[in-house]
């Protein structure tokens, strides 16, 4: 077990994973104490910080051996799927301690769903692109989506723009609770693809 977590830099993702989390109580901290500013700046914050921590982890589901794991005699996807639920599971409860209160808005619901939506898009990525370049997709999408997406929720931007949404929004958590399972899913079954540079 140890040699698995350090050759998935494992100990590393879940202390930049502990950094995050610090982060991210810093700025809505200080969003909110800013004059004429109330709960609802703290957007950036429910989006940013699960997007770090869907990028850590995402890049650490790496295989060093898909040779090896390929032909084990025990199955690997409960290891990788475990893999994807352990560091999850850290970041949902570190994300949601660091944005409390407001539930209805900005809060830890919003922060639980986009952390489970994008660690779920990285896992998927992670199995296309390769676990270096997985954060890749869900950063895109979060910068478009940043940019784009109404307030309201005008043009179904409650579907495509879930992570802009208020946290109880059901649209908004449906799309997040199927983007987790899918990817989530794919990645156990079929683990990282190696890309060059990988040993």
């Amino acid at each position: 077990m140890r040699h698995y977590l350090r050759s998935r830099g494992l100990p590393g993702a879940l202390a930049a994973l502990l950094g995050t989390a610090a982060a991210a109580a810093w700025a809505a901290w200080w969003l909110v104490s800013l004059p004429d500013f109330d709960h609802t700046a703290r957007l950036p914050v429910v989006v940013l910080g699960p997007l770090l921590a869907a990028g850590v982890i995402g890049t650490s589901l790496h295989t060093p051996s898909d040779e090896l794991d390929r032909t084990a005699v025990r199955a690997w996807w409960p290891r990788r799927l475990a893999h994807v639920l352990a560091p999850t599971a850290l970041a949902v409860a570190l994300l949601a301690l660091a944005v409390p209160g407001h539930a209805e808005e900005f809060g830890a619901p919003a922060v639980v769903r986009n952390t489970l939506g994008l660690v779920g898009v990285a896992a998927a990525a992670a199995t296309l692109v390769g676990a270096r370049l997985s954060w890749l997709p869900p950063t895109f999408y979060v910068g478009v989506v940043y940019l784009a997406a109404p307030s309201g929720t005008d043009g179904g931007a409650a579907w495509w723009g879930w992570v802009t949404r208020p946290g109880p929004e059901g649209e908004a958590w449906a799309v997040a609770a199927v983007a987790f399972a899918a990817g989530t899913a794919l990645y156990a079954w079929r683990g990282s693809r190696r890309t060059t540079g990988e040993a």
